[in-house]
């Protein structure tokens, strides 16, 4: 019976410590893609599974991702209950350049980037607004023309995999997003949009959103 008992303290022991490390991981740097070509920031195994339907140009999207950030990520996601599944739903120029971009810069750094575009929204829109590309400029270059006269560029370059000139040509990416958006736009009324464990939810923020996370086992 002694020899149970300190065999079960042991087996006890090292079933807390497995949790703690497991508590300790800070999965908002995991990123996953999936078929669609969404990204999945978080813990692919979490209980909670929010898609996200954002344009970079929309500002109740902004404020969403503002709003919730404290504690949708800095907390839930960082804690691996909660997952946020992206999906880009491309609104105008900027949006598109954003976009690519951000993408761009990484699975690693996808989630920083994503916020900091937001953060820098109104700023972005301001400057964007008065961009106008050269005539007869092509994708690319008018692409570009927004995203450096926005000051998009300067924000995601110190984390882009390449050149701010190849992400924004990466057609297969361009066709990836395009896609995605008419995918979103046929499933939902305008943005920000969400999924909840399979339920869509629209017209809602993060106000509302939050409650709906903490009954379904947001942690």
């Amino acid at each position: 019976m002694r020899l149970f008992k300190m065999l079960l303290g042991l087996l006890l022991g090292l079933t807390a410590t497995h949790a703690i490390a497991q508590s300790g991981r800070d999965w908002r740097t995991t990123v996953t893609p999936t078929d669609s070509g969404a990204w999945v920031i978080g813990n692919p195994a979490a209980k909670v599974k929010l898609v996200e339907y954002l344009s970079y140009t929309c500002s109740h999207c902004a404020d969403f991702v503002t709003q919730s950030k404290p504690v949708l990520f800095d907390q839930w996601v960082r804690s691996g209950s909660v997952s946020v599944e992206v999906h880009h739903a491309i609104r105008d120029g900027l949006d598109f350049s954003a976009a690519l971009l951000a993408r761009c810069t990484g699975p690693r750094n996808f989630a920083a980037v994503h916020t900091a575009i937001f953060a820098d929204q109104k700023a972005l829109l301001e400057k964007g607004v008065s961009v106008a590309p050269p005539a007869n400029a092509s994708r690319e270059d008018a692409l570009k023309a927004v995203a450096d006269g926005s000051g998009l560029s300067a924000i995601v370059r110190p984390r882009l995999t390449k050149s701010v000139e190849a992400c924004l040509a990466d057609a297969g990416e361009r066709d990836r997003l395009v896609a995605m958006t008419r995918a979103a736009f046929d499933k939902i009324k305008g943005t920000p949009a969400f999924e909840l464990n399979g339920e869509l939810i629209q017209g809602t923020d993060w106000e509302g959103l939050e409650p709906r996370l903490r009954a379904a086992g947001a942690r």
